[in-house]
């Protein structure tokens, strides 16, 4: 029971974490797409997507919950009897979700409120502006993908 108790912590982890990190980056850039808004409205598209962007890697974090659920079977109706190592390996699958979503949703609001300043002094550059928050999405869904492919190919249940 303590290797389930263990790779259950790391499911909530995992999500929970994505969830902080994408609230937190969503709260930076809507305190600097407000401040937009409040002096050119017209912009309020543009600043809805720059917004919104850190918000990705909170579902990334839950399809990462949900897929080892349902790998480990639990969605399933059946909970595993699992050893010490096997939650260690679940834990050690989950890191890139943990640590990834957490830190690149945040540094993506950095981008996104910078994105933001950008559009505000130079309304042209709205459509280049997204390449810059665009660009950290990148190691968001990296973190997704390995932490995939270590459940898959890694994890021994």
């Amino acid at each position: 029971m303590l290797g389930l108790s263990i790779a259950l912590i790391s499911v909530g982890l995992a999500a929970g974490m994505a969830f902080s990190g994408s609230a937190t980056g969503v709260g930076i850039a809507g305190r600097v797409t407000a401040g937009v808004l409040s002096e050119k409205p017209h912009l309020f598209g543009i600043m809805l997507i720059l917004q919104s962007l850190p918000g990705t890697q909170g579902f990334y974090g839950l399809v990462a919950a949900f897929l080892t659920l349902v790998r480990l079977g639990i969605l399933g109706g059946t909970a595993p009897d699992m050893s010490i190592a096997q939650g260690l390996q679940v834990f050690a699958a989950l890191t890139p979700i943990m640590l990834g979503q957490y830190f690149s949703a945040i540094w993506q609001g950095e981008a996104s409120a910078a994105s933001a300043l950008m559009v505000a002094k130079e309304e042209s550059t709205a459509g280049r502006s997204l390449i810059i928050p665009a660009l950290v999405e990148t190691y968001a869904v990296l973190a997704l993908l390995t932490s995939i492919i270590l459940l898959l190919f890694a994890v021994q249940i």
